[in-house]
């Protein structure tokens, strides 16, 4: 049979019935969306956090305390106390590491902050009056506290975007009071619409000294992390070196493996997102597949019907000279076109709302998050669909093949 008599007769086939074939192509329309989509905003989460990371600077080192995360239960280890002042005087030692420029602490956590009788929850980040060169920010209104304040303890405030909209409502910031942890303070800026950035989103958070953190709403004697700049791109590796050096040397660390400590570079950094954004997405779009695979045994199952349905219409075929390879291709056939139409709308449908997603998350949000259909997912649609047709159409297609003229066409 020519391939074109092929595609009419098995076309023929799937429009005779188009109630069964509708239901057929829906459980890979599901299937194929649902993986478009995972892989879709796969790729979106993951430029977004590169990006951030990126805009950080090369030279940007971050020291945090407890074991490098290895699974996700690791990720308490984060919030040990094992960096102390005593560290940072280490560290700011230019015997001790040359080639960094700037070494900032940092300690934060979430706190409610008021004003009269509005209350926002916000993360607060205690830091020096380098956050704003490091992260590269400035204010909208009003300035950055400075090194005095810092030495001193001062009651300034800096808050973000968002906190001063759902703060003040609209009413001027500047020079008002707020509290935080029962603390009194006074704002003096507020910083200019970032978003989210590194691990934190500027937008969202109140800066203060970070001794006054500390002192006042922590009450710890420890940082959350120590963040240093080295002096050019060429001397990072030098740096993070020198950097390990002297807090094994500050906490007697002999053997590498039992270091309280772990240093990320940008790269790194990069990598390591990289790598958990790729595992979740595989993850994420294998359990999509299952729906793939209910879908194939429901075109198996529907095909098996349509077989028994059309045993008559075989009889008569093979009397007219119709051998066992044109009935199996023509019902594997059939299979395939199933699938790859479902698999062609479930690539359209995915895409939309992949793209709807990407624009809410961009301009409802303020995300830079941008809308990207990897090749890969359209390709790997195409061919699941293809390989379900085809895997799931072979039993249902020899069945067929092996039904017997005269007895296909005494069937009633």
């Amino acid at each position: 049979m020519k391939i074109d008599q092929l595609l009419k007769t098995s076309f023929g086939g799937i429009t005779t019935n188009k109630s069964r074939s509708s239901l057929t192509i829906l459980g890979i329309v599901i299937g194929i969306t649902a993986i478009i989509i995972v892989m879709s905003l796969g790729e979106g989460a993951r430029g977004l956090i590169l990006g951030q990371i990126q805009n950080i600077g090369a030279r940007t080192i971050a020291v945090v305390p407890g074991r490098q995360p290895t699974s996700p239960t690791d990720f308490l280890s984060t919030f040990a106390d094992s960096l102390k002042q005593a560290d940072l005087a280490a560290l700011q030692n230019k015997s001790n590491v040359p080639h960094a420029s700037e070494i900032m602490p940092i300690v934060f956590g979430s706190e409610p902050i008021s004003w009269q009788t509005n209350t926002y929850q916000t993360t607060v980040l205690g830091a020096t009056e380098l956050f704003a060169s490091i992260y590269d920010i400035k204010p909208s209104q009003g300035t950055i506290f400075d090194a005095g304040d810092v030495e001193s303890y001062s009651d300034s405030v800096v808050i973000g975007q968002k906190v001063a909209d759902k703060l003040f409502e609209g009413n001027p910031p500047l020079g008002e009071k707020i509290r935080i942890k029962n603390h009194t303070f006074r704002v003096v800026g507020i910083m200019k619409s970032t978003g989210q950035l590194s691990f934190l989103n500027f937008d969202e958070a109140a800066f203060v000294p970070y001794t006054t953190a500390q002192a006042y709403i922590f009450g710890i004697k420890y940082f959350n992390r120590l963040v240093i700049e080295a002096d050019s791109d060429s001397t990072v590796l030098e740096t993070v070196q020198d950097v390990k050096a002297t807090l094994r040397n500050q906490h007697n660390i002999t053997d590498i493996s039992k270091d309280d400590f772990f240093v990320e570079t940008q790269e790194s950094a990069m990598q390591t997102v990289s790598t958990i954004v790729n595992v979740l997405t595989l993850f994420l779009a294998a359990v999509a597949a299952v729906s793939l695979v209910v879908g194939g045994i429901g075109i198996m199952n529907i095909m098996l019907v349509s077989v028994t349905e059309r045993t008559r219409e075989i009889g008569l075929r093979k009397a007219l000279g119709a051998t066992d390879y044109n009935i199996i291709s023509q019902f594997l056939l059939e299979a395939i076109i199933l699938t790859v139409i479902g698999g062609a709308i479930g690539i359209t449908l995915g895409a939309l709302i992949s793209f709807a997603v990407s624009f809410l998350l961009s301009n409802v949000y303020s995300l830079n998050w941008q809308f990207v259909l990897p090749w890969t997912a359209v390709a790997l649609g195409l061919g699941v669909a293809s390989g379900i047709g085809l895997i799931f159409g072979i039993y249902p297609a020899r069945q067929a093949g092996k039904k017997s003229p005269i007895e296909a066409l005494r069937y009633e």
